[in-house]
């Protein structure tokens, strides 16, 4: 058997389609008659293993977990609670270490889930296949497959591996999943090549994955698992890295921003309050303060959860996303390339036009249902009686086919057998030619089988007490066989006018990028068939295409005006794609159309020079997607990249965003994609788009709110320090963690509930590099901030007036000594902490309305328009209420029972960051709202 291993392994080095059969079945040491003996085939496997393909390992639970953990913001605030810890302040290490594990498991849950519903879009069936071993058939499981194996293939078969061809009949393959190629293809055993030759032109291989969709035929096993063209693509999906998506570098950017600034004030507090004479432990005290202000705590789990929320919209709206931050990512697409059959168009081939007698005739209606009317259309008149010509076009479209028309379960239609002969059903249909009871009216007497060398396809019944024969095929083959045309004064010669003017109307069909057929008959006298294919009776034509998918062409205007480039790219003929294009409004002026064979020309730097103004890239193979996306991305692009092939893998891993068909996509494919479409829409992928842009205006919504409460928090303490002394910290750390944590929370949360505005895809999409904290974001948290330091530091000034004397219930500690904060972190006046805590609660409460809103006035919106914003206030307002008013609490958060007259001073107080983010808005931004409305009217 080592023999045996070393004859393969040398094959291998060999391409298996330029080699003769008799040499491959000597090298594999096989018999195409009798197969493999079992015991050979058994040793085999032992040499070479299963025919499966690894499977990529799951990652572990405690791995997944871990993850989640590098963040920096996460880091940050682990140190932050083991230096609470080892001060003695428990509840906040605990607070902060909950908060911290929380995000970690909602993270890993919700990602968990999307792997829930990848799995269940997979396909459990194990595939059989059909060998000789032994001399006998016997079916066994495709994994028991081994090089040599001699498989007989028929219609309707899964390829279970790379076969090269010993036999074939009329054999045709779905190659589409390998190679982009939208129709089925020929393949012929006798192909003979000695040149070097792409997948697709092989025409003596089939291909694992790969099904026939018509003929017969038998072959030899190859190769199998990781040694097929499958298998040589999941190999090179390994070495292909997940990028960090633009909201996991912003964020861990913030979050050393925020260390950085935590450290530089804590150390500047630290500094001058030695230069003051502050006692050390006390000023220790104090920089844990200004540490648990500067980072905001709640930030991490809020923004898991607004994502995991939108992982939910998404879902509901056909498309799953797989990764939690691509949920993200997806807002900042800027170009989308999509594939054109079945999600740019239905993927349901239509009869548009017929040409019968000299007469063009449209015919209506998209799909396979079959609802529509013929039009005639010289005189616009609906067809209510069919022609006898019309009538033999649509008897020979019924009948000349081995499809079969199909209605669902839920009422809606599909074919079974080839989508072309599918549109033919349909089109009979639509004048009541129902393919069930001509066939049962006219059994079939006999067929010959549509062959690639003549390109024709016929059929043989008794109608009428006549021996006919129908045939269907392409134009300019059929006309060539022909004699004579049927008119609307019966049977009449083809003369070489009638035959210019069948190819002009053949032309001007094809110059509509519509794939043409032609229909013929002959009557046969003697029964005898066998030169039923010459001197035939010309019938007509007929042009079909599969239509655009009408939401597409609204999807795509919006993507215009968004700013984001939709480019087509398909398998499909340059002018097919581009006649689609131009229907949906794809391609602009100047937009250029790129085919493969021009690509296959170009190098890298110039396919980036021009990838900007490619607006349709039509014969391309799966294998050209990649260095598609590599000139994108080269270019500071953010691309999605759709694809359902197991070809179109490497492109779709490699991009930002990989967009895998749920219905006709492959598992590799899916597996590889960050997001799957369950409709297989174009219109969706851009309904995720504007979902992701509007979880990523709530993130820096929310961002915004909890980092200019931070900050006028750091203000807050930090003035107050350095103008009054250590000893008058204004808010303990527990009141700050409470602040980050319960008070934010609730409201930063509803921001991520908002309701995008109604500008949200008129605006072009944010740069690759662009921070989520920019210029307008950092004006705006110093405006707030400094706003929150005056409403606070005022009502801490008024408090310490108002509440003077309420300290300390023991008179032998001083207010002023170390040991009393130690002991309970109040400061000298627990009236002046209270005012500064409550005021600061209330201030944030009233913000978040104002927050909703980067642009807008809140009163634009509608105040109390967001009702989940709504229920947060009150939930924190009552918080609040329990922590000034329980005697429990009081003790715990360093409050006091307020009285009337307080609430009208905090309330007046708490009004200010409100009004003043109002104002900014008004001003900042006025801009940007006329330029809004001036889109809008557009």
């Amino acid at each position: 058997m080592n023999e045996t291993s070393n004859t393969h392994n040398n094959f291998l080095a060999g391409e298996h389609y330029q080699l003769s059969r008799e040499t491959i079945i000597e090298r594999l040491n096989s018999d195409p008659v009798t197969g493999l003996h079992s015991t050979e085939a058994k040793q085999r496997q032992a040499i070479y293993g299963a025919n499966e393909l690894e499977a990529e390992q799951s990652v572990p639970l405690w791995k997944k977990l871990l993850e989640q953990f590098k963040d920096v913001m996460i880091i940050v605030l682990i140190v932050a609670a083991i230096i609470s810890g080892i001060l003695g302040e428990l509840i906040d290490a605990i607070l902060i270490i909950a908060i911290v594990l929380i995000n970690a498991i909602l993270g890993v849950y919700q990602e968990g889930k999307a792997e829930k519903a990848i799995d269940a879009l997979q396909k459990m069936a194990a595939p059989e296949a059909r060998v000789l071993r032994d001399g006998e058939q016997t079916m066994i499981k495709a994994a028991d497959i081994v090089p040599g194996d001699i498989v007989i293939l028929e219609a309707g078969d899964i390829v279970p591996a790379d076969i090269r061809l010993l036999e074939s009949s009329n054999l045709q393959a779905e190659e589409a999943s390998l190679t982009g190629e939208s129709v089925p293809v020929d393949k012929n055993a006798e192909f003979t090549c000695d040149t070097e030759l792409g997948i697709g032109d092989r025409s003596n291989m089939i291909f694992s994955s790969t099904a026939l969709t018509y003929g017969r035929g038998r072959g030899i096993v190859v190769e199998i698992a990781e040694k097929t063209e499958v298998g040589k693509i999941a190999k090179r999906l390994k070495g292909i890295e997940q990028e960090a998506t633009p909201l996991q570098r912003n964020l861990n950017d913030l979050g050393k921003i925020l260390a950085i600034i935590c450290l530089a004030v804590c150390a500047i507090v630290f500094v001058v309050g030695l230069f003051q004479g502050g006692d050390l432990l006390e000023l220790f005290m104090t920089a844990v303060s200004l540490a648990v202000a500067a980072i905001p705590e709640g930030l991490p789990a809020i923004v898991t959860i607004v994502l995991a929320l939108g992982m939910n919209r998404m879902a509901k709206k056909n498309a799953i996303v797989k990764r939690l931050l691509a949920v993200e990512t997806l807002g900042s697409v800027d170009t989308i390339c999509s594939d054109k059959t079945g999600t740019l168009t239905q993927n349901e081939m239509t009869v548009t036009r017929l040409y019968v007698a000299d007469k063009l005739y449209e015919v209506s209606g998209t799909g396979y249902e079959p609802q529509g009317e013929i039009i005639e259309f010289s005189s616009n008149q609906v067809v209510k009686q069919s022609s006898p010509e019309l009538t033999r076009l649509l008897e020979i479209a019924a009948l000349c086919n081995e499809a079969s028309l199909i209605r669902k379960e839920d009422q809606s239609w599909t074919i079974l057998g080839d989508p072309t002969e599918g549109a033919l059903l349909t089109l009979s249909a639509k004048l009541d030619f129902l393919p069930e009871i001509l066939k049962e009216k006219y059994p079939r007497l006999g067929d010959m089988p549509f062959d690639s060398s003549r390109k024709m396809m016929s059929v043989f019944h008794e109608i009428g007490g006549d021996y006919v024969s129908f045939t269907k095929g392409a134009p300019d083959i059929v006309l060539d066989r022909c004699t004579h045309i049927l008119t609307e004064a019966g049977v009449a010669e083809l003369t070489e006018t009638t035959k210019a003017k069948v190819l002009e109307a053949n032309s001007a069909f094809a110059n509509s990028a519509l794939r043409v057929l032609s229909f013929a008959y002959k009557i046969h006298p003697d029964h005898d068939f066998s030169n039923a294919e010459q001197d035939m009776i010309f019938v007509g034509l007929c042009g079909m295409i599969d239509p655009a998918r009408p939401e597409a062409k609204d999807a795509i205007a919006v993507c215009h005006g968004a700013g984001i480039r939709a480019v087509m790219i398909t398998g499909d003929y340059k002018d097919t794609a581009v006649a689609i294009a131009k229907n949906l409004n794809l391609m602009q002026d100047g937009d250029q159309v790129l085919t493969g064979a021009e690509l296959e020309k170009m190098s890298d730097e110039e396919l980036e020079a021009v990838c900007d103004k490619v607006a349709v890239y039509a014969r391309v193979s799966p294998e050209h997607k990649v260095r598609i996306v590599a000139a994108l991305k080269a270019k500071t692009h953010i691309a999605a990249m759709t694809g359902d092939g197991v070809n179109d893998a490497p492109a779709l891993k490699q991009s930002d965003i990989g967009v895998a068909m749920g219905i006709t996509g492959t598992e590799v494919a899916k597996s590889s994609a960050d997001m799957i479409l369950t409709d297989d829409n174009f219109a969706t992928i851009v309904t995720a788009v504007e979902e992701g842009r509007i979880i990523y205006s709530n993130i820096r919504k929310f961002v915004s709110f909890l980092l200019s409460c931070n900050v006028g928090e750091i203000l807050v303490v930090f003035i107050t320090n350095l103008v009054l002394g250590p000893q008058f910290t204004p808010l303990a750390p527990i009141q700050l963690l409470w602040l980050n944590l319960v008070t934010d929370s609730f409201p930063a949360l509803a921001l991520g509930r908002e309701k995008g505005e109604k500008d949200i895809m008129l605006h072009p999409p944010r740069k690759k590099d662009e921070s989520i904290i920019n210029r307008e974001m950092i004006a705006a948290i110093i405006t707030q901030a400094l706003a929150i330091f005056i409403a606070v530091f005022s009502a801490f000034q008024i408090g310490r007036f108002l509440y003077p004397d309420i300290m300390l219930t023991d008179p032998t500690v001083q207010a002023t000594s170390y040991s009393f904060i130690a002991a309970t972190g109040f400061g000298p006046s627990l009236g002046a902490r209270t005012f500064a805590f409550i005021t600061l609660i209330f201030a944030e409460l009233l913000r978040a309305f104002s927050s909703r809103s980067e642009h807008y006035s809140v009163f634009q919106l509608g105040f109390f328009s967001n009702s989940t914003m709504n229920k947060s206030v009150l939930i924190s307002a009552a918080l609040m209420m329990v922590v000034v008013y329980v005697p429990l609490f009081q003790t715990y958060f360093h409050t006091i029972a307020l009285q009337g007259r307080d609430w009208l001073v905090i309330a007046g107080l708490a009004i200010i960051p409100f009004v003043i983010g109002e104002i900014f808005k008004l001003i900042y931004h006025k801009d940007t709202r006329a330029q809004a409305g001036k889109i809008s009217k557009v």
